[in-house]
Order: C-alpha cells, then sequence, then structure tokens
C-alpha cells in the first residue's frame, strides 16, 4: 500500500481513535442527568429445556459488553470477544457496538437511569462512580489469584482507582511519542539514541531545518499543534496545573514559563520547528504526517495510534525526550478504562470481571498492542513470545509501553474543562501569534483560577 492509500485509511482510523481519547476525557467531567430510553438487560441464556439446578449451574451467564469502536479497533475487538466465548463455558460475552465512546456513555446514562444495564460497558466515569452508579471491583481482584496487580502498568490501573476503590480497568492506553525520519537523521549525522532531551531534539533540528529567502522549506521537528505536546513537555521538567491541594492552578510557575517559551522561540523566531494549524477537523494532524511521509519534516509528536499505517520503512519511532540535568519525560499516557454497572446483578458483575481479566491477560493484550497500535496494560506483554518476535521485526511497537511506564496521569479538569480552555488559548497565543509565553500563560491562570475557584469555595 502506498502512502497516500496508507494516508486515507489512517485518517478514518485516526478520526475513530482521537474522539475515544476525547470523549474518555469529557466522560470524566459531566454530571449524570435524567434520562429515558432503555436497553434490554443483559440476561442469562437459560432455556426452559434447562430445568433443575444442577443443569441450570452449567448455562453459561450471557452479558452485553458496550463499546464505542468500529473499523479495524472494532473488527479486533470481535475478534477478541470471540476467542474469549470460545475459550471457556461459564460467560457468552454479546458485543453491543455503539458509534463512538460519547455514544456508549449517553446509552449508559439512560440505561442507568431505567436501571436496566448492561453488566459490561468500554466506558469510565469518577462522578458516576462516585454516585454509586459502577461496581467497585476490589473485592473480586482480591479473590483473584491470577489479577497480579503490580504486573500492570501503574499508571493505566491507578487511573481506574476513585476514592482508593477500583472502579475500572484499564483495556488498552495510549501516549503520544515521536516518529523521525531515518534518512534525514542519518544524512545529517545524528544518532536517534541521542536525542534524549529536548535540548538535543532542539540542536538536531536546528542542524537538520532548511530556509531559503526566509522561508521554511524543511522542518527540523514538528510538534502538534495544541497545548498537549506542550504540557508533556512542561511535565517533564516538574510543573503541574494545580497545587496538590488543588486549590491553586500553578500554569505560570518557572516550569511551565521556560518551557513553553521554547517552544514559540523555536517555532516563531529560530524556525527550526514547524507547526501545521487550522482547517477542518483533524486536518492540521493529516498535515502534520503528510510533511513528514512527504518528505518536508524530519519528524513529528504523534499518537501511539498512528502505527498501524505508518510506513516504517521511511520513519522510526521514540520516546519524548525528558530535560537536560532533570530526567527522562514524563508525558501523558491514558487509560481507556472498562466498568461495571452496579446495577448488574452479582452474577453478571462476576462474568463482566471475567472478561475484563482475559482481555487483559499478558497474550491478549500483547496481541491487542500488536493488532492496533495502542498501548499493552501489563508490562509482561514485552515477554509475550508472539510480542517478541513481532517487535523484532517491528521494534516501533516497543515505544509506547516504554514510555507508559514513566509516563503522566491524565489531567482531570475540576471546573468541568474551563483550565483546559484557558491552556488551549494560551498555546494558540504562544505557538501562532508569538504571544511570550509569561504573558499569554499569566492570562491563562486568571480566567482559570477564577474558574477554579468557583468549584474549590
Amino acid at each position: 500500500m502506498n502512502w497516500s492509500q496508507a494516508s486515507m485509511t489512517w485518517k478514518k482510523r485516526l478520526r475513530l481513535n482521537w474522539k475515544g481519547g476525547m470523549s474518555l476525557v469529557l466522560a470524566t467531567s459531566f454530571a449524570l442527568m435524567t434520562a429515558c430510553g432503555t436497553q434490554a438487560p443483559a440476561e442469562s441464556s437459560t432455556t426452559a429445556a434447562a430445568s433443575g439446578t444442577e443443569a441450570q449451574a452449567k448455562d453459561p451467564v450471557e452479558i452485553e459488553f458496550w463499546y464505542g469502536l468500529g473499523g479495524n479497533l472494532g473488527d479486533n475487538m470481535k475478534k477478541t470477544i470471540d476467542a474469549f466465548n470460545a475459550s471457556q463455558n461459564e460467560v457468552v460475552v454479546k458485543g453491543i457496538v455503539q458509534a463512538d465512546y460519547t455514544e456508549t456513555e449517553q446509552k449508559l446514562q439512560a440505561a442507568i437511569a431505567s436501571k436496566k444495564v448492561p453488566a459490561a460497558v468500554l466506558s469510565a466515569n469518577i462522578d458516576w462512580a462516585r454516585k454509586g452508579y459502577y461496581a467497585p471491583m476490589d473485592e473480586m481482584i482480591a479473590a483473584d489469584p491470577n489479577f497480579k496487580k503490580d504486573d500492570f502498568i501503574q499508571t493505566f490501573l491507578n487511573q481506574g482507582q476513585v476514592d482508593g476503590k477500583q472502579y475500572f480497568l484499564p483495556m488498552y492506553g495510549t501516549t503520544q511519542i515521536m516518529y523521525y525520519r531515518m534518512d534525514t537523521l542519518k544524512e545529517n549525522g545524528i544518532d536517534p539514541a541521542s536525542l534524549t532531551t529536548w535540548e538535543a531534539l532542539a540542536e538536531a533540528a536546528a542542524k537538520m531545518s532548511k530556509q531559503e529567502n526566509g522561508k521554511t522549506t524543511f522542518s527540523g521537528w514538528q510538534p502538534m499543534w495544541g497545548k498537549d505536546n506542550m504540557i508533556d513537555a512542561v511535565l517533564g521538567k516538574g510543573g503541574q496545573i494545580l497545587s496538590d491541594d488543588g486549590k491553586t492552578v500553578m500554569i505560570d510557575s518557572p516550569e511551565w514559563i521556560e518551557t513553553w517559551d521554547l517552544f514559540r522561540k523555536w517555532i516563531n523566531e529560530d524556525k527550526i520547528m514547524g507547526i501545521e494549524y487550522g482547517g477542518q477537523g483533524w486536518e492540521y494532524w493529516y498535515k502534520t504526517i503528510d510533511n513528514v511521509m512527504k518528505n518536508k519534516a524530519a519528524g513529528y509528536t504523534g499518537s501511539s495510534g498512528d502505527q498501524g499505517d505508518l510506513d516504517f520503512s521511511v520513519v522510526a519511532a521514540m520516546q519524548q525526550p525528558g530535560w537536560e540535568g532533570i530526567g527522562e519525560g514524563k508525558p501523558v499516557a491514558n487509560a481507556i478504562l472498562a466498568g461495571i454497572p452496579a446495577a448488574a446483578s452479582p452474577e453478571q458483575q462476576q462474568a463482566a470481571y471475567k472478561w475484563f481479566t482475559y482481555f487483559s491477560e499478558t497474550s491478549n493484550t500483547a496481541s491487542w498492542s500488536m493488532n492496533t497500535g495502542y498501548i499493552a496494560v501489563r508490562q509482561s506483554a514485552q515477554q509475550d513470545p508472539e510480542f517478541m518476535k513481532f517487535s523484532e521485526e517491528n521494534p516501533q511497537i516497543t515505544v509506547p509501553l516504554q514510555q507508559a511506564a514513566h509516563a503522566s496521569a491524565p489531567f482531570q479538569d475540576p471546573t468541568g474543562g474551563k483550565i483546559n480552555d484557558a491552556l488551549k488559548d494560551a498555546a494558540d497565543k504562544v505557538q501562532i501569534n508569538n504571544i511570550p509565553a509569561e504573558q499569554a500563560l499569566k492570562e491563562a491562570k486568571e480566567k482559570a483560577q477564577k474558574e477554579l475557584d468557583r468549584v474549590t469555595k
């Protein structure tokens, strides 16, 4: 498949993946509303012919699993469900496909209101867990000798905890990594293994970038438009969005101002890094990738989910860098979580737990990673024989997993998105309008603090 064909496939897939990621973040921030409409409850497939206690005990428990995945991801989910159903005779999972994660939660909202819920859902909502709409899994985990808590990537497992209880389990993860043209680095005598700090990457970008008549004709690097890549870099320097007590917005600290102003300088003054912005939907994202694949940029920062369709005879992957004298990078890694609605019967809850833990078994989470590019949720996936064989031929597959081992947890905006909105506006000022980071971030901090005060006082 040539790049043009691969690009179209990738675009369809990315749209689904990104929507999923964004909906997960949004899902943590809105309150439960009264809703109408129902969904048929998951029921045992007990038949009239199966009479008597012994016969009923042998009937499998049938549960519904709601998930918002389509395309290649949806195909792989269906294969995994089929494999689970064929692997044992105690539980039958019936997959119910939604358009995306947002629709899944909207329908779950109605199901919870009507007390007719599925037993398993690829969705998570902290507010709903606190209100008792999800079942904690701690007792099931404690009774499961095969759970192996320490084997999970801790940042993923911890994202499923609410007030110290494990309400959700990670199915897979995603994080932003770096993709670079192997030929460009080689031509410039740059060892990719040396690009472990932002300072080193900036030096390499300066060496690789080209300008003619004051116009950049080749970018040394392309961060993705928006706040997220710059936030990742701030976290690696020790910055944080809120104070430890959650009452003060910290986005005008030296770690923030210094980091964001470096990006402003690299993009607007030194012109060693380029940035695509604007357009409809994810047009800027596709342009960024096209720039690298069409030899107009040395590399870019993108999603681990990009891997499924990138041409790795041209590009290779590496982790995001850290900072000199500080340490390795701390980019955000998001877990895609699954939960069990509390209104499901105890029998169905046990069946859902069995399905979730099957999905996260080492060989299965490794297989999911190989087929989708997303991150396996267990450390032991790296030692899975099939994964090891695959990674020898496709070494980029291990990069997101390695990065996730030291990643930061995603920010849960207590204002329902107002702090994120302020950061988004500040990023535009820095990246597009060349406004000094100190000015942009102090203005954003003032807006964000007012919104935070509304919910904390």
